[in-house]
């Protein structure tokens, strides 16, 4: 008989070490910017940090799932920890002496998306060894939820703090991250690859995870329309919507309204998914969000006010959530054991290397041809990532799991399910936020 969620151990001292590290990580995505033009009173200069971030990320991301594929993944898990600990505790440390140079806020940034990139598909590994694969979908829910409701608390709490005193989002953040290193040592459950993964910089594994994507046509055509056309054509409509009701810059409330709502649909999503079982309806639940979005498209163009964007981008968000959970569930299940580092990564490489320009597609739209225009051609944009979701025959194709094969290796006993069950990424398919800096990527995040 399945162990029931709440009484997986190891899934609950991972769900708090999440908890611990996003909490943080959402305090200082807001205190580091302001840092930085306290410093330097350069709006050019913070915004270096954010690319320099992503910028690593994105570079670091296929090699740290080839990491996760090759180390014991609770071990891996462990001294991503330590260099966490120690980059926040190092500007903490310089913010409070009084000076934080600017090599250094690069190099935290850099060293905290680097750090990420290998923890990520760590954990993710992990993840499928603690879970079994009939609670996916709800644990992917639950990670959702929690990382949900640590950034709708964790900036306001980050500025509260950096008002008393520029030091302390970030020493807080550091106490976030050594209970997260705690809770991480008290994990049982290791997860190793039956068989390694090869030379981290190799052309082959590098390129691994991409292959078994494509080599799927659900994954492939999912991951491709909803992963990158929906995030960017997403990414325009939001911005499109913060910057038409934010009156030219002269007031926050409307866009700020749209902001919020979208954080709050996300929310809701991740507290439905659990109870309608995401993982047995994903297509439809995908096939929905896709036309969702584009009614949402069109009633933003014909009624332009703050109240109906922020409804119709809440209701978007919380669809996407919902039909998210319930792909990454699947994609979970069916990646075999010995690649899901690498399969976790390219998903997340996939979906994350478009969203820095849905923004700015959204602003040149919004420029060229106002905001209802903006509003009616990105909803063009998304009819057609949503006829071709529809009518697909790759994307009816859902792929079976793999056989069972032999648990991967324990040597301590293991808490819950013995049997490795099947987690990956949470690739953002469908609208989501690129990574704060010196923050650690965990499930649901």
């Amino acid at each position: 008989m399945t162990t029931p969620l709440r009484g997986n151990r190891d899934f609950r001292l991972l769900w708090l070490s999440g908890l611990f590290a996003v909490l943080g990580g959402q305090m200082t995505a807001l205190a580091l910017p302001l840092l930085v033009l306290k410093e330097t009173g350069s709006a050019v200069q913070a915004g270096a940090v954010g690319t320099v971030s992503v910028g690593a990320v994105l570079i670091t991301m296929l090699p740290g799932g080839v990491m996760a594929d090759r180390v014991e993944r609770r071990r891996l898990m462990r001294l991503c920890d330590v260099g966490s600990l120690t980059v926040v505790t190092a500007l903490a440390t310089a913010v409070w002496f009084g000076h934080a140079p600017m090599p250094l806020v690069l190099l935290v940034a850099a060293a905290g998306a680097v750090i990420s990139s290998v923890y990520a598909p760590a954990v993710f590994g992990l993840m499928r060894a603690v879970v079994p694969a009939d609670q996916m979908g709800t644990a992917t829910a639950r990670l959702q939820a929690r990382s949900q409701t640590a950034r709708l608390v964790g900036p306001l709490v980050g500025g509260a703090l950096f008002g008393i005193h520029p030091a302390l989002p970030f020493a807080a953040e550091a106490l976030g991250l050594l209970l997260s290193t705690v809770c991480v040592a008290l994990v049982r459950t290791r997860s190793r690859a039956r068989a390694k993964a090869g030379a981290v910089f190799s052309r082959r594994e590098l390129l691994a995870g991409l292959t078994f994507l494509w080599g799927l046509p659900y994954l492939r055509t999912v991951l491709l329309v909803f992963g990158l056309g929906m995030n960017f054509a997403f990414g325009a409509l939001t911005f499109t919507a913060l910057t038409a009701f934010s009156d030219g810059g002269t007031s926050g409330i409307g866009g700020g309204f749209v902001i919020t709502c979208v954080s709050a649909g996300a929310l809701a999503g991740a507290l439905i998914a659990p109870r309608i079982s995401p993982e047995r309806h994903s297509r439809l639940l995908i096939v929905a969000t896709c036309w969702t979005c584009v009614t949402a498209a069109g009633v933003m163009a014909w009624a332009g006010t703050p109240l109906v964007a922020g409804l119709m981008c809440a209701l978007c968000m919380c669809l996407s959530t919902v039909a998210s959970i319930g792909f990454l569930s699947k994609l979970l299940v069916v990646t075999p054991e010995d690649r899901v580092g690498r399969v976790q990564s390219a998903a997340g490489f996939l979906s994350s290397m478009v969203q820095p320009f849905g923004p700015l597609a959204g602003g040149a739209l919004l420029t060229a041809f106002g905001a209802r225009g903006a509003f009616a051609l990105t909803g063009c944009v998304l009819a057609l990532s949503a006829l071709v979701v529809t009518l697909a025959p790759s994307a009816r194709a859902e792929p079976a799991p793999p056989r069972k094969a032999v648990p991967a290796d324990a040597p301590e006993p293991v808490a819950g399910p013995a049997r490795a069950a099947g987690d990956g990424p949470v690739p953002a398919t469908g609208p989501d936020h690129a990574p704060a800096v010196a923050k650690r990527a965990v499930p649901g995040d």
